[in-house]
């Protein structure tokens, strides 16, 4: 090394041929003072680097543009709701379903055997017949512990302080107890059911509006899946090579969903929609699954984006997951100029019955706005 001032910062002429080996040589003498310098020169040869998977040729035909080009877009929501309806609904609620068990704690107690073996050392029971007691925490033991009620529900339901005041001082005494049993079960169980409660006022109330900005074609390769194309699922119609489903499972709901999508004479091209294309809805961001592109007549399409789940039964959906999908149904339904459905399925079957559904109501209505002109002249 030379001696620039007062560092040491620079690595003295080296024969001309060590040139090409001089970065790495530097290092190695830097490593002398620094070992972190060595990081960036090793790697984990067992990880498997995650596959490449560009998107393809179907990507940019006119057809997946012309609906890319209608579901790419940012959007803000206005929500605007009476607060004293929610303070009733969530007061009703609340005094129906709250229940809170009591804090339990359990003691064991053993006494060591008086020889012991190694063998019983190893099988760890060097100690004799356990004997447990299961207590409930006294009021007065769970009290000495402060916490901020009010403020933690209205952090956890986006809700101010006057208004979460109100549904807990109008709540049965008897329920309101219930906080001395389980504090933060009590917070926990109040935040879900007041949330419950305001998604399902949203919907009747939330209006969507585009703002600048989209999404850009690398959010369909940023996303790194950590598998290989093996576990993959070959496509023909996608705009990528291979489907990263929800899991290898073979039976798995998105890989049977995209085996008849891939499959199907009525499906032109799709694309399975990362993790990162989302709609914003007070209760959450919503991820949409599938975009797809249907074959219907010569030349007109008829566009879906679609999102599969295990099940579509609405007594099996939480009142916020019920409002995130509804969200989407709005929002598609105001803002797409009737050019894209939305729709939330169970299997590609109940998919196709949708597209019959919506491709006869789109020939109805092309049918009776070509009478009307018809007579009308």
């Amino acid at each position: 090394m030379t001696q620039v001032g007062e560092e040491y910062d620079s690595l003295a002429v080296l024969p001309e041929a060590l040139h090409p080996m001089q970065e790495g040589i530097h290092k190695l003498v830097q490593a002398i003072f620094d070992d972190k310098v060595l990081a960036e020169m090793f790697q984990d040869g067992n990880k498997t680097p995650a596959p490449e998977n560009p998107l393809n040729d179907r990507f940019y035909k006119q057809a997946f543009q012309t609906l890319w080009t209608a579901i790419n877009h940012r959007y803000a929501y206005t929500v605007d709701f009476d607060s004293n309806e929610l303070i009733k609904k969530a007061i009703a609620a609340i005094n129906a379903e709250l229940y809170v068990s009591q804090l339990q704690y359990t003691v064991s107690v053993a006494s060591q055997r008086e020889h012991i073996t190694g063998e019983q050392m190893r099988e760890s029971d060097a100690f004799g017949a356990v004997k447990t007691k299961t207590n409930t925490l006294k009021h007065a033991e769970i009290s000495q512990i402060r916490y901020d009620l009010v403020g933690k529900i209205a952090e956890g339901t986006v809700l101010t302080r006057r208004t979460v005041t109100a549904i807990l001082k109008d709540i049965d005494p008897l329920k309101f107890a219930m906080f001395q049993n389980n504090p933060e079960e009590f917070i926990t169980k109040v935040i879900r059911l007041i949330k419950e409660q305001k998604a399902t006022m949203i919907v009747e109330h939330i209006t969507y509006d585009t703002i600048d900005g989209g999404y850009d074609s690398s959010i369909f390769t940023a996303e790194k899946h950590g598998r290989t194309f093996d576990q993959a699922f070959p496509a023909t119609k996608a705009i990528q090579d291979y489907v990263f489903t929800d899991g290898t499972a073979e039976k798995s709901v998105e890989r049977k969903f995209v085996e008849a999508l891939d499959g199907s004479q009525d499906v032109n091209i799709y694309a399975k929609l990362p993790k990162g294309f989302a709609i914003p809805t007070p209760v959450g961001h919503y991820s949409l699954d599938w975009a797809i592109v249907f074959h219907e007549g010569a030349v007109r399409h008829i566009y879906f984006v679609a999102e599969t789940k295990g099940t579509m039964d609405s007594l099996n959906l939480r009142p916020i997951e019920r409002a995130k999908i509804d969200c989407a149904k709005k929002l598609f339904s105001t803002l797409s100029s009737g050019t894209v459905t939305y729709d939330h399925v169970d299997s590609f079957q109940e998919l196709i019955e949708d597209f019959r559904t919506v491709g006869g109501l789109v020939l109805q209505s092309l049918t009776e706005a070509y009478m009307t002109k018809r007579f009308c002249r």
